[in-house]
Formats: C-alpha cells, sequence, structure tokens
C-alpha cells in the first residue's frame, strides 16, 4: 500500500482540529514535537489502496512566523518530506483565509482546499464558486462541514487524486517587477548551488525576505549585501520594506479571487454573532456577565460531579477494595505485598480517580466556553484590566487555562509575542489552582465547610487569581520589564457545539490527568508506601523514613497552623504531584484506623449496593440542576463507614488551619511536569528554581495571613 503524507495546515479558528478528528476519529495519536512542548496530532488510515497518513500542523495566519507555534509550521513546510498540503479554510472569511493560501501556492506542492463552515456561509448567503476557485488556482476545493463530518470522504478521494496526478497549483501572477526579482534570484541560486534540481518560489521569497534561520536550515545562502542591492528598486519606488511590499501583493491577489468567486448578499443583514457581541462586550455589562458565566460553569461543573465523586469513593475504597484484600488474601499473598497493593497502590491511586468527574466535568465546560467562541470575547474584555498588571488579553487565556492544568498553561503561553510577557505569565501560573488539587479541596471542604462548600471554594480560586496578579504588577516594575505588545485575536462567530466534539477534545485534556494519575502518582505512591513503611512496620507511622522527615519540615509549618509531621510529609509528597497529597493523607491516617473485622463477601449484594447508589447519586445530579442557584456542596455528606480520614483530619486540623493548608496547596509549586515545560519552554534551569522558591515563599507568607485572619473569623 502506498502512504500519502498530509501536512494539514489553516489559520486559526477554522475548524482545522475538528476536521482531523473527524477524519482520523479513533486513530489520533498526540505526542510532542521533537525538541519543544507544543502538541503534535498525527493519524495513520487505511482508506482503499492508500495509507493516509495526516499531520496536524499549529494554526497560522502565515509563513512568516511570530510565535513557537507557527515557526514548527514553517519550517514542517520548508524542512520536511510530504506529499500533499490539506488547507483548511473558514468559508465565512475567505478572502482573509485566501491570503494563507497564495502563501501555500508558494511552495509549489500538491494541494487540496477544505472549504469548512460551508454551511455557515450559506447561512449568510454567501455563494461560493468552487469550479471557478479550482480552475483560477489548478487546487481540488471541497466544501466541508466538520462538526457534521460532511466532505470527509470526499476530501480523501480529493487527496488521493492530486498524489497519483501530481497536481500542482497554478503559479500566480506577480507583476513585472516581482517577476524580474524571481528570475534574478533563481540565477544567483543556481550560481551557487548547481546542484539544486528545483527551488519553489517560496524559498525565493523567504531569500528576498531574509530569514536567516530558515536559509540556515535549508542551506541556502546569499550574500545579503548582493539581496540588498537586488531590492534597492523596491525600496526607492514603492518606499517600503520588501516584506511589505509582497504582503500588499499577496493581500491584493487574495482580494482579486475572492471577488472573482465569492458573492455577498446585496444588504447585509446583522448576524446573530454581532447581535450577541453588543451585549457580551458592552464595556459596563461585558465583565459582570463573564463573572456569571464562568459560575454558571463551575455550578453545573459541580452539582454534576459531585454526586459521582461519592460514588466512586465508594467503589474503589470500600467495595473494591474487599474483594482485592480477600482475593489476595485467597491465594496466599503475603501481609507486607498486599500491603502494598492496596495501601500502597489501590487506595492511593484509587482515591485520586475518584476525582475525575470533577476534573472532567471543569474540563468540559471550558472546551464548552472554548468551542462556542466565548473565550476569545473574555480575552478581548479581560484585556484592558490585564494591562494594569502588564500583560495583554491573550495572557488570560493562558492563566484560565490554568484551572485545567498548570502545564497547558505554560504551552498557551506560546501565544504571547513579547519574551518577557510569556515568562511573566508563566511565573504566575502556578497561582492557578488547577484540576489536580481539587482533591485537597474536595477533602477539606467535606471535613470542614460542608454548609459553606460554594463560598470557600470561590475564595480559594479568587485568592489565587489576586496573588498571581499582585505579584504579575512587582514582577513586571522589577524583573520582567518591557511594553506590552499590542492585542491581535480574531473573534470567531458563535458555534453550538456538537457533544461528540466537546467529548473528544475533553478527553483528550482529561487523558493527560489519567494517565499522571496512572504513572506518576502510582510511582510516588509506592515511594509513599515504603517511606511509610520503613523500618518495616514500624508501632507508630511517625516512626518511619517518612514520619522522620515530616518531624524535621514540620517547624516551618507550624506558624501556619499545620505543624504536625503528617501534613508537612503530605506536603512534601505533593512536590512532584498535588495528587499524591490526598493518597498519602489516606495512607498516613488509614495507619491509624482499625481494622474492619472481616466480612463475608458477597458478589450479588456489592452489585445491587452499587448499582442502587448510581441511581441514588444520577437522582441526586437532577435535583442540584434544578437548585436554586447555588453549588450544593463540594462532595455530599459522607457516610458513617467512610469518615475515616475525615474524623481523623477534623481531629488533626481546626477550620483555621484547613483554610491555611488549602491555600499553601494553591500557592507552593504545583508538580515536576510543570517544571520540565517551563525549563523547555523558557531554556534555563535557574528560572525554574527562582519560581520554585518564589511559590514556596509567598505560599508560606499567604497562609500565614490567612490562617491568623481566620482564627479571628472562623
Amino acid at each position: 500500500m502506498k502512504e500519502i503524507k498530509i501536512a494539514v495546515v489553516g489559520n486559526p479558528n477554522t475548524g482545522k482540529s475538528s476536521l482531523i478528528n473527524a477524519i482520523a476519529k479513533a486513530n489520533l495519536q498526540v505526542g510532542n514535537w521533537p525538541g519543544v512542548t507544543v502538541e503534535k496530532k498525527q493519524a495513520k488510515l487505511s482508506y482503499k489502496d492508500y495509507i493516509l497518513h495526516f499531520i496536524d500542523l499549529p494554526g497560522t495566519y502565515s509563513l512568516t512566523p511570530y510565535t513557537v507555534d507557527e515557526t514548527i509550521t514553517r519550517d514542517f513546510l520548508f524542512l520536511e518530506d510530504y506529499d500533499v498540503i490539506l488547507c483548511v479554510v473558514d468559508t465565512t472569511n475567505l478572502e482573509r483565509n485566501l491570503y494563507f493560501v497564495v502563501q501555500l501556492i508558494e511552495l509549489e506542492k500538491p494541494m487540496v482546499i477544505a472549504l469548512n463552515m460551508f454551511d455557515e456561509a450559506k447561512k449568510l448567503g454567501y455563494k461560493v464558486d468552487i469550479k471557478f476557485l479550482q480552475d483560477i488556482l489548478k487546487v481540488k476545493a471541497i466544501p466541508t462541514v466538520a462538526v457534521k463530518e460532511q466532505g470527509v470522504e470526499e476530501i480523501k478521494e480529493a487527496l488521493i487524486e492530486v498524489f497519483e496526478k501530481a497536481i500542482v497549483p497554478t503559479k500566480l501572477p506577480y507583476g513585472e517587477e516581482l517577476e524580474d526579482l524571481i528570475k534574478t534570484i533563481l540565477y544567483r541560486i543556481k550560481a551557487v548551488k548547481p546542484d539544486l534540481e528545483r527551488v519553489s518560489l517560496a524559498v525565493v521569497f523567504k531569500l528576498l525576505e531574509g530569514e536567516e534561520d530558515l536559509l540556515k536550515k535549508l542551506g541556502i545562502e546569499l550574500d545579503r549585501r548582493e539581496i540588498e542591492n537586488i531590492l534597492k528598486h523596491i525600496k526607492t519606488v514603492h518606499e517600503v520594506e520588501f516584506s511589505d511590499y509582497l504582503l500588499d501583493v499577496r493581500y491584493g491577489l487574495a482580494t482579486g479571487i475572492a471577488k472573482m468567486v465569492l458573492q455577498r448578499p446585496e444588504i447585509r443583514r446583522e448576524t446573530l454573532t454581532e447581535k450577541i457581541d453588543k451585549i457580551v462586550l458592552n464595556r459596563i455589562l461585558g465583565i459582570p456577565l463573564f463573572l456569571l458565566v464562568m459560575w454558571l460553569s463551575f455550578k453545573v461543573a459541580f452539582d454534576v460531579a459531585n454526586p459521582y465523586i461519592d460514588f466512586l469513593d465508594k467503589a474503589v475504597n470500600e467495595v473494591f477494595r474487599r474483594w482485592i484484600e480477600a482475593g489476595l488474601s485467597s491465594v496466599g499473598v503475603t501481609d507486607w505485598l498486599i500491603s502494598l497493593m492496596v495501601d500502597g497502590i489501590w487506595v492511593g491511586v484509587g482515591t485520586v480517580l475518584s476525582f475525575i468527574p470533577i476534573i472532567g466535568m471543569i474540563m468540559f465546560m471550558i472546551t464548552f466556553l472554548e468551542a462556542t467562541g466565548y473565550m476569545a470575547r473574555a480575552a478581548f474584555l479581560m484585556d484592558r484590566i490585564m494591562r494594569y498588571f502588564g500583560l495583554q488579553g491573550k495572557a488570560f487565556i493562558s492563566l484560565l487555562m490554568g484551572f485545567g492544568c498548570n502545564v497547558s498553561s505554560v504551552y498557551a503561553c506560546r501565544t504571547l509575542e513579547q519574551e518577557h510577557e510569556r515568562k511573566l505569565t508563566m511565573f504566575i501560573v502556578p497561582f492557578m489552582s488547577c484540576g489536580a488539587r481539587l482533591p485537597v479541596y474536595a477533602l477539606f471542604v467535606a471535613a470542614f465547610f460542608a454548609t459553606h462548600s460554594a463560598a470557600v471554594l470561590l475564595f480559594i480560586y479568587l485568592l489565587g487569581i489576586a496573588v498571581a496578579l499582585s505579584l504579575a504588577v512587582i514582577l513586571h516594575k522589577t524583573y520582567f520589564k518591557g511594553v506590552s505588545g499590542p492585542f491581535i485575536m480574531e473573534l470567531p462567530p458563535y458555534r453550538i457545539p456538537t457533544f461528540k466534539n466537546l467529548a473528544v477534545h475533553t478527553w483528550l485534556k482529561l487523558k493527560h490527568f489519567v494517565i499522571k494519575a496512572g504513572t506518576l502518582v502510582l510511582a510516588f505512591n509506592v515511594l509513599i508506601w515504603m517511606a511509610l513503611n520503613l523500618p518495616w512496620k514500624p508501632e507508630k507511622p511517625e516512626d518511619s523514613i517518612l514520619g522522620k522527615t515530616g518531624h524535621l519540615i514540620a517547624p516551618i509549618f507550624k506558624p501556619l497552623g499545620f505543624g504536625d509531621w503528617a501534613s508537612s510529609a503530605s506536603l512534601l509528597a505533593g512536590f512532584p504531584a498535588k495528587e499524591v497529597i490526598v493518597s498519602t493523607m489516606a495512607q498516613i491516617y488509614g495507619g491509624d484506623v482499625e481494622d474492619n473485622p472481616q466480612e463475608e463477601l458477597s458478589f450479588k449484594e456489592d452489585l445491587k449496593e452499587l448499582i442502587l447508589f448510581f441511581a441514588e447519586k444520577t437522582k441526586e445530579v437532577g435535583v442540584n440542576l434544578i437548585s436554586t442557584f447555588r453549588i450544593v456542596t463540594l462532595t455530599a455528606e459522607v457516610s458513617e463507614e467512610g469518615t475515616g480520614i475525615l474524623s481523623e483530619l477534623q481531629n488533626r486540623f481546626t477550620p483555621a488551619s484547613a483554610l491555611s493548608f488549602m491555600v499553601f496547596v494553591l500557592l507552593y509549586f504545583p508538580c515536576m511536569v510543570y517544571a520540565a515545560t517551563v525549563r523547555i519552554e523558557a531554556g534555563s534551569f535557574k528560572f525554574v528554581c527562582q519560581i520554585i522558591l518564589v511559590t514556596f515563599i509567598v505560599a508560606w507568607i499567604v497562609s500565614f495571613v490567612v490562617y491568623h485572619l481566620a482564627r479571628l473569623i472562623l
């Protein structure tokens, strides 16, 4: 079977990811580009007698890059070996998208254009002469609706056709002046590199524009003074730099093509998006509406997820645990191995995984807001406010993503053009409360603040934001000095995403947490178990290696209200990954609880119990959603049988110290994966060490203040 390697490209917000998901489905593989942390999506599909290998490149408006994402796309298109370009175009913004198409044509590679969102263009009254577009450009143009999987089969057929027939797009007319320059440069290149078989028009323009980093990678270098002499005529006659002149020519071509193939209605009606934006982007109403939208999103997330957290907790830590212990005992497994399997692995990882519903729902709601187009508006609204803190609106999106995962926030910083803004945003990202901290909040809120869970949770999230922005002001004026770049972001039309697309994108985000909980947390749980049980089976947990280490560092946390060995050891264990804090506490406090007498196991009774409990919790979800506008609880009431760890917390903490502990978890260094990501993105281990030191100091100071204020109030 022949393999066709396809580079999938397009402007941001053209539905490229939705189209690649519609084509790839379960075959999508996600990794990272070599040397960087940008997500790399690939898929291989068998279709007829071919293997279609799709590479989904980061979105970009131009092949002249300003961000790392755009550089990856440019380098791949110029340096890598591929067969066909699949360009995904937003049909409702055809003229702007054709500017990018013009640049792709200059690569002189077989190309297929996916005219995506074709249904939306029809609703606007647009008429696209597809046949004329194909005749002008000598490319295959296929109308698609990615979210409905329309046009997918036609795209596959077109890719095979242009590959087999080697159909290269037509050469566009650039005018006499540019044509003469092109001939001159081609002659000079041939003189320097006579062995080169073919040089694309795109490479010629890169030589004229002077993109030295790309030219070095291509191994094509001409004397820059010679190039400047060649360009002297353009600069003299048109009084602009060559790059600006070329931009005007390309836009002229894109505008001309759009006028020939696109008909718009004579009387333009106000779109639904424009009507909604009059309210959503209103200077007075915009920010209050944004806060309301975010509050409602969290309400729905918690009200749906909380009952299922209880269900998973019961299933994992009660029912399944009993069967695992019984199964291991029945085959003669030694006590120490049972302890490792149950206490070290199952209870630890199982406790973390029981919080999948809440993490998944928060990611689902954020994905929904992104897909509808509202997140771009949120960034626009916040731009004015963010500039007071030395940042711009795009940084707000990076910080907002931190509520899902701090690591993905670091990835999102790559859209910021200014280096000082990128580094400043990376520095304050740890104060955004990521999903890994939620299990800690859930545990302590259930123990101390069950009747005021909404207020406590809102306080935690707002405190993180306040600390982040306050530190941003200080760092911007002292360490990361510079002028914020202009805020340029497309506001896509409002769309109602399909549940299938939301599910796919949410799973891709949630999978990171699941893999992390199943691997990283597993490894650290085993280490924690060893530290808690060595020397073997100490009389008291505090006599173990972990206990002695906890005692050693406990004085640091005593002024914060929780200076006992167990809480100190849990914070130490949470340094590599916050999920480990809850599982460590489960192991420490679980060891203090006397074993229950052996019960007779009944699969039928346990299954019946779980089914009834699931039905009860599902009913609770419905009650939550139709209840008054408040989050019912962060976790539902804990049954008498499941109060072990909660009762231990209530014995060891006060409400004030519990709040202080949650604040410290919120503010100190998030995890080692974040550290590794920042190390790669910033290119400095020293920068990572600075973040670790500053976050610890800030966490200690703020927790100290919160604890002593809380003692006066609670």
